[in-house]
């Protein structure tokens, strides 16, 4: 006990504990705002936690804060493509607002969000980890205290930070190296309210590495592709087959790697890494008496798919790369376990946490707050919402997407192929009858009229929130699709 005896040893945890108990006490009479912590990883799907019941990912510190507080179990972003997915939860915006529409562009300086709001109410603010947001731009981001980031995607091992305006290599895995500053942050003394977000790399790939200790956690598990890994011909856009070859297609180099099994396996190892330090930052805000007055979040910003269609990566509107993890624990709204089963969307999270904290809300915004869900309120939530993603020259076999869902149904629509090439087949699902989206029913006359009432839909959403109608062409970048190795 680093020379202590089981004695002093004692007694100077019972005075931690009751200083602890001081601070919350202090807090609560006080009338202190809560403290917020946001935790984001990177193409996590919905479905990558015990909590969400998968099959052999353990994941019980992650699991803890759906048990304490709620689940979201149908949580969506409305651009599955990294820098518009972050600048849409910072904003409260669609892409086609907020002006992130690929993964070159930065969050604009003069855009704001709830980190900066929060900052001008007095809370204390920092970012952590991957910002992903003006790709070699690591300089420090208005509206942020404390400031530690890097260019680009970041390695999974000793990458250079810009600290605080200092740059250096931090030698280590990225998962702990970020923890490790996480938590050493969080333990400082805080006089203000404060907010962290953390952002890890994993398990986004280019290639996907675990860290040694885990990289064979999962070797005993058997690994088989998805009953829909074929389910890219007929009745399915051909873009959707002329992408497999590709390395973001099934049939490509997977991330750096070419067996199957060992992709899913790195993968969901990486999320181990993941796992521990949710639990170390449980810990932290334990240990320092604030993890009760603390808002905890945990998300990602976009699903990922391990096969289902032919696919891997995201961008496509398939539930696989547009559902992602929600999950909040703050007792001072609710007590879990709870599951919240309404759809709520990555624009979504700035204007609820600007509302749990008291702040006033961001003008000109998509999102709302989902504070009354908490509370079993869901009158006049929403019962559609529109999905957008922009055709990037990089990525030619993935043409413009724009499209519509509800609780039961999903109409996709290519802006170059309604009624036109088999290419760009539009796509029509009963979510509730055909989950896995197998059966295409664009072509059903039993459908027709559902397909006309999505359509209207579709139309409606994108001129409420203002979206440009002006779509960039692919059919010539499509056409010739090669294999990108």
């Amino acid at each position: 006990m680093n020379g202590l005896n089981r004695r002093d040893f004692l007694r100077w945890s019972a005075a931690g504990a009751a200083l602890a108990a001081g601070r919350r006490l202090a807090k609560a009479a006080e009338g202190r705002r809560p403290n917020v912590v946001v935790i984001l990883t990177d193409d996590q799907r919905w479905d990558a936690m015990s909590c969400a019941g998968h099959p052999f990912l353990k994941t019980p510190n992650i699991d803890r804060i759906a048990r304490e507080g709620v689940r979201f179990a149908n949580a969506f972003v409305t651009t599955s493509l990294c820098s518009p997915s972050r600048a849409s939860l910072l904003s409260g915006r669609y892409a086609h607002s907020h002006g992130v529409r690929d993964n070159f562009t930065d969050y604009p300086a003069d855009l704001p969000g709830y980190p900066r709001r929060l900052h001008d109410i007095g809370y204390e603010t920092a970012y952590i980890g991957k910002w992903h947001m003006g790709e070699q731009d690591d300089r420090q981001r208005p509206g942020f205290d404390y400031w530690m980031s890097h260019k680009g995607q970041g390695n999974y091992f000793d990458n250079e930070f810009n600290v605080n305006g200092e740059r250096q290599v931090i030698k280590g895995y990225y998962t702990h190296v970020v923890t490790d500053h996480a938590v050493a942050w969080l333990k400082r003394p805080h006089p203000k309210p404060f907010l962290l977000i953390m952002g890890h790399k994993a398990p986004h790939g280019g290639p996907i590495v675990p860290e040694p200790r885990y990289e064979h956690v999962f070797d005993g598990v058997p690994i088989q592709r998805p009953p829909t890994a074929a389910d890219y011909g007929p009745g399915k856009p051909e873009w959707l087959r002329l992408r497999v070859p590709t390395w973001h297609g099934i049939e490509g180099p997977l991330y750096g790697l070419k067996d199957f099994g060992k992709f899913v396996r790195y993968y969901h190892a990486t999320l181990v890494s993941v796992e521990d330090s949710v639990g170390r930052v449980l810990a932290a805000l334990e240990e320092t008496g604030q993890l009760d007055d603390t808002i905890i979040v945990y998300t990602s910003d976009n699903g990922f798919f391990l096969g289902e269609h032919g696919c891997v990566d995201k961008r496509a509107m398939y539930e696989e790369s547009i559902r992602i993890p929600l999950l909040v624990r703050w007792p001072g709204l609710v007590r879990g376990p709870m599951v919240v089963d309404r759809m709520v969307l990555s624009i979504d999270l700035a204007p609820s946490l600007l509302d749990l904290c008291g702040a006033a809300p961001l003008e000109g915004i998509h999102g709302r707050s989902w504070k009354p869900l908490l509370g079993g309120d869901a009158r006049g939530w929403r019962t559609s919402w529109h999905y957008a993603y922009n055709y990037e020259t990089e990525f030619p076999y993935t043409p413009n997407i724009r499209g519509v869902r509800t609780e039961e149904w999903k109409y996709v629509h290519y802006p170059h192929g309604d009624g036109g090439p088999d290419r760009y087949k539009a796509e029509l699902y009963c979510l509730k009858t055909d989950p896995h989206e197998t059966r295409n029913l664009v072509d059903d006359p039993a459908a027709a009229e559902k397909l006309k009432e999505l359509q209207a839909e579709l139309a409606r959403l994108l001129r409420q929130t203002g979206a440009d109608p002006d779509i960039m062409p692919v059919d010539e970048g499509i056409k010739n699709v090669l294999p990108r190795y």
